[in-house]
């Protein structure tokens, strides 16, 4: 069986996975390859309404991706995903939620 979901990064998340160690990144891209197959909350999460976020823990750090769904086409449904960050506390940041609100908003706009 094929995936759910095909994954499209922003340049954000992009630049995020470009500054991780190749290990890590390997790792990263590992789990979310993975989301695409099973339906893991360890690894594909709903955060609100409309934002989500790919998981990773890795060498007991937690790396976290943003994204939102995009069903517009008749074809792929698509994750997109908007920025990453390395998480340092049980609480995602509000800023972090807010700036993947804009981001997706703006993704929008310009279609």
């Amino acid at each position: 069986m094929g995936p759910k979901f095909e994954v499209i990064f922003l340049e954000e998340a992009m630049a995020f996975l470009e500054e991780l160690d190749e290990k890590t990144r390997e790792k990263v891209i590992y789990n979310i390859d993975k989301s695409r197959y099973v339906n893991d909350p360890k690894l594909f999460k709903k955060l609100t309404n409309e934002i989500w976020e790919f998981r990773t823990r890795f060498k007991k750090m937690q790396y976290r991706l943003f994204a939102f769904w995009d069903k517009r086409g008749d074809e792929e449904t698509l994750v997109v995903s908007t920025h990453g960050m390395v998480k340092k506390t049980d609480k995602i940041p509000k800023k972090e939620l807010e700036k993947a609100q804009r981001i997706m908003q703006a993704y929008f706009d310009e279609e």
